[in-house]
């Protein structure tokens, strides 16, 4: 499976790749919604883990955008902020859902359900 964390928290999302590296998943890094874009266009993903508050392009607004360059990806929202808006539920029914301080073996679980 082909995986692209983005977050604009780099100590975070450079963490986290290690971790999944540490456990045979790789996966590539972006920093901001702009950098996801450019890779998703560059390489196919089968799975994007986002933030969704970032500065500039936002994790719900990334999605749709990511989904019009390749309508197959899926995604996996992770989170500090507690409370998401209706619109942004509204986008994520069909995507699943993490809080921070993100539980690994949860996510790693998401990650083989998704690859199904």
């Amino acid at each position: 499976m082909n995986i692209i964390l983005v977050d604009d928290e780099k100590k975070f999302i450079n963490m986290l790749a290690k971790r999944l590296a540490m456990r045979g998943l790789k996966a590539d890094v972006a920093f901001s919604g702009n950098e996801a874009i450019e890779k998703v266009t560059q390489t196919t993903y089968d799975l994007a883990v986002l933030d969704i508050k970032m500065p500039g392009i936002s994790g719900v607004q990334l999605r749709n955008e990511l989904s019009q360059i390749d309508p197959d990806l899926k995604f996996i929202f992770v989170t500090g902020h507690g409370a998401i808006t209706q619109s942004e539920k509204n986008c994520m029914e069909k995507d699943v859902y993490l809080s921070k301080p993100l539980d690994i073996k949860i996510l790693i679980e998401q990650i083989h359900q998704m690859s199904k």
